[in-house]
């Protein structure tokens, strides 16, 4: 894992802009496909989103999404616990966000918050970490013997790499918020992190609920990578759609007067004053 990592394949050729697009937005169309599907079959799936912070997990989650109806795929990122959840059982406040029939659960960081962040920088006990480590392939086996779909992707940068998108979002306007005191502490504490994701991959990497690693250092090809794999360990299938049939235009019946423009308060005409603007 990161450069330390003598298993870390050599950087690929990357792929054109063309063909990215290309086969993004056919991954794209398959997800609505896979979202069809899951919505007529009454399935329940949960997608786990673990990683390095920067390793590309938001990205991903954001091109999965883009064409999806948020009333069947919901985007779960929990902030830090409440004093009342923290002494709930760990995994309460999670199970409160699985899905329901026909409906899809992405978990952008989740229980594995214990294994993590919370291991590293000391906000559980080693005794609740162990615990964790032991509950949760029974936690998961638990959700997988109701019929639940889980799938748990691991996204590996490299620290060169994860330094850099850093310092590319110190002077971004709209990615400052992404940079944290949390944040610059995975990268003074990258050896502890490896250590923390190695004893957890060796409890929680199980034949029935297994971690698929996703190499992010170029973001372009983990997107893809990822999504193609995840499509392909789902059997879904393309539902067919109801017909529709649309009016060649609007139907006016003759019967219906719009109130006067002057009753109603607009929005101002913003992109008229910009157009003027670049025109003078």
């Amino acid at each position: 894992m990161g450069k330390k990592d003598s298993g870390k394949k050599s950087k690929a050729q990357k792929i054109p802009k063309d063909v990215y697009e290309a086969e993004l937005f056919r991954l794209q169309s398959e997800f609505v496909k896979l979202q069809e599907w899951v919505k007529d079959t009454g399935t329940r799936v949960v997608v786990i989103f673990e990683g390095r912070d920067a390793a590309g997990k938001g990205g991903t989650i954001k091109r999965i999404t883009e064409y999806l109806s948020p009333r069947v795929v919901r985007v779960t990122a929990l902030p830090a616990p409440t004093d009342r959840e923290r002494g709930q059982w760990y995994y309460q406040r999670y199970i409160a966000h699985l899905p329901a029939p026909g409906e899809i659960t992405i978990f952008d960081r989740s229980w594995y918050n214990r294994a993590g962040v919370e291991k590293v920088m000391g906000f559980c006990t080693p005794t609740e970490h162990s615990l964790f480590l032991r509950q949760t392939p029974i936690f998961e086996q638990m959700l997988l013997d109701d019929g639940i779909i889980l799938r748990k992707y691991w996204f590996s940068v490299s620290d060169d790499e994860q330094l850099r998108r850093f310092r590319s979002r110190l002077n971004d306007p709209v990615r400052q918020w992404k940079l944290s005191p949390m944040d610059l502490e995975s990268v003074y504490r990258w050896e502890d992190y490896s250590r923390a994701k190695d004893e957890m991959m060796v409890h929680t990497d199980t034949p029935n609920s297994p971690w698929y690693v996703v190499e992010s250092d170029v973001k372009k090809h983990a997107r893809l990578n990822m999504m193609s794999h995840l499509l392909s360990t789902i059997d879904y299938h393309e539902v067919k759609k109801p017909k529709v049939d649309l009016p060649e235009k609007p139907i006016d019946t003759g019967t219906y007067q719009r109130p006067p423009r002057e009753l109603t308060t607009y929005v101002p005409d913003h992109v008229s004053e910009l157009v003027g603007d670049v025109e003078t």
